[in-house]
């Protein structure tokens, strides 16, 4: 934990842009060194123009590389692209512009000129592939719709990240991102992506195949699909919604007009610095809206008997997380309002919605969310880290909530259709405030309820920093080295390397007992690794399995 966690940033913790833009056309990779090579995460390429990890030599290359692969699948319809508030993402879209106009792809960019949400691009390819159709969602044949979002997500400042999404609007699977990576990486060696064909952006940005689409608009007008906004509004709730800097800026403000909300946008400034931010545990400026330091503004604005806001809202720089802040100043847990939200959303409130159907966790998510659905009398399908994993059962509607402990999530619109394949942390802030216009109670109050129920967790996530090695010793830890039978103190009911939902690989281990869990896996998106625990027992318990579970990885990385 940094000294200065939580406090706000200060000159010194500030990037210099001009220096890193510089960088951004300076800096050419090598892709002998793996440091410098195109490789996909759980979300996408991502990496600091500063360590010459993402430059214009990757995006010319990853782009080009989307250009054939899409080919490879028959795709042709248009190409959505959008872009977050970081400072490398302008000039990495850009020149992605550069070369699908090369390319004549159809591509379609914000006709405002601004910055598109991740779930607005998901929606967009899923509209142009009929999910709002009465003929429903085409899967296949001819023009078929994907898109990319310019996005390193919640990262620092310095970061950039480029993904691509194909027809089903979702993070690409990793057949996908695999066939990408490498085949960047082969334009990269030998400086041939110097031979790609680009057209000089300001020509390419007046091309033909280059049109306006304006994601903001179609967005905000389909919300009454997904959420009750009567609710909202009829019961006079007072929103207070930060984007954090990042690119839901005026999508709330939109939200707020079109749909007649009692909605502030707390804080409407985008500084590719971020210099309002507070700190985050690790002393690095990140927009993380589940963390408790980088929220601590917000939570210090709701903290006391006379905060302006019933609801306040956070999400990060490319609004695809949320963060919840209820009356008493408190963030919400991301784990306690996942819970929350399927609790009300399956307990009536959405009865179009297909009985059957399951609800999507994450392997490292609450197992509360587990009792909570058994308790409804729910399936749940839990799946290894990464939203992709819940792309199947959102399209096909036979999974209706999906979440993720990182705060990421989506859910069917009031007909049981999809809404989107990739996390909507602006459908998940505006839940929030439904719930308490239509229940009269915040979520906070819900999961309270929920706890009385079902019994409290302590829940608790270690981060810590990792080289690429030990990424790679732990993404292959083996139920071998866990040679207990006991974990703090209850017997091992199982040691999972692969997820029970769909049998793919965690990347990582899970070890559990009847009251008990814990995870580690390293991250898909920083070089850090993590360790998720929980206890159903108290908080010592937890502290003994956590305990546990850093003696694992410990002696994993010494060996």
């Amino acid at each position: 934990m940094h000294e200065r966690a939580g406090t706000p940033a200060q000159s010194q913790d500030l990037i210099d842009v001009d220096s890193l833009l510089g960088d951004y056309y300076d800096r050419v990779p090598d892709p002998q060194i793996a440091e410098q090579r195109v490789v996909f995460g759980t979300s996408g390429h991502r990496g600091s123009a500063a360590d010459t990890a993402f430059n214009e030599a990757h995006i010319v290359a990853t782009t080009a590389a989307i250009v054939e692969y899409r080919a490879s699948q028959g795709t042709d319809g248009p190409l959505f692209l959008g872009i977050d508030t970081h400072a490398l993402s302008g000039p990495a879209m850009e020149t992605a512009i550069e070369v699908l106009a090369a390319a004549e792809i159809d591509t379609r960019v914000d006709a405002r000129g601004g910055f598109t949400p991740t779930p607005a691009v998901s929606r967009a390819i899923l509209v142009a592939n009929g999910a709002a159709s009465p003929t429903g969602l085409r899967t296949s044949g001819a023009g078929l719709a994907d898109g990319i979002v310019v996005t390193p997500s919640h990262n620092p400042p310095r970061d950039g990240g480029f993904k691509y999404n194909p027809p089903h609007g979702g993070p690409a699977g990793s057949d996908a991102t695999s066939w990408i990576a490498a085949r960047a990486n082969e334009i990269l060696t030998g400086g041939a992506w110097k031979h790609v064909k680009r057209v000089p952006y300001e020509r390419a940005k007046r091309a033909t195949c280059v049109q306006p689409y304006d994601f903001m608009a179609a967005y905000v007008a389909e919300l009454p699909s997904v959420l009750n906004l009567d609710a909202i509004r009829d019961g006079g709730v007072r929103i207070g919604a930060d984007p954090l800097g990042g690119a839901a800026v005026e999508y709330w403000g939109a939200i707020a007009e079109e749909h007649r909300l009692d909605l502030t946008v707390v804080n409407p400034n985008v500084d590719p610095r971020w210099s309002f931010m507070t700190l985050d545990w690790d002393g690095k400026i990140r927009m993380d809206c589940s963390s408790p330091y980088a929220m601590a503004s917000l939570r210090t604005l709701m903290d006391g008997g006379d905060a302006p806001y019933d609801i306040a809202t956070g999400n990060d720089a490319d609004a695809d997380r949320h963060g919840i802040v209820t009356r008493d100043g408190s963030l919400m847990n991301p784990n306690h309002y996942l819970a929350a939200a399927i609790s009300y959303l399956h307990g009536g409130a959405r009865p179009q919605w297909p009985a059957d159907a399951r609800i999507g966790k994450t392997l490292v998510s609450s197992s509360l969310i587990e009792r909570v659905a058994k308790s409804l009398g729910k399936q749940v399908e839990e799946v290894p880290v990464g939203f992709k994993w819940f792309v199947p059962g959102l399209l096909s509607g036979d999974v209706t909530f999906g979440g993720e402990e990182s705060a990421g999530a989506s859910f069917l619109t009031h007909d049981g259709r999809v809404w989107t394949t990739d996390k909507d942390g602006l459908i998940m802030c505006l839940l929030a405030s439904e719930m308490l216009g239509t229940t009269g109670k915040t979520p906070s109050q819900i999961h309270a309820g929920l706890v009385e129920d079902q019994g409290q967790s302590w829940y608790a996530r270690l981060d810590a920093t990792a080289t690429k090695a030990q990424k790679e010793t732990l993404k292959n830890l083996s139920p071998k080295q866990v040679r207990a039978t006991e974990l703090a103190g209850q017997e091992i009911t199982g040691k999972l390397t692969e997820a029970p939902g769909n049998g793919a690989a965690i990347g990582g281990l899970k070890v559990t007992t009847a009251d008990a869990w814990f995870a580690a896996r390293p991250s898909g998106t920083e070089d850090v690794y993590k360790i998720y625990a929980e206890s159903f027992v108290s908080a010592e318990h937890l502290e003994q399995v956590k305990d546990a579970a850093t003696k694992v990885v410990s002696e994993a990385l010494d060996n």
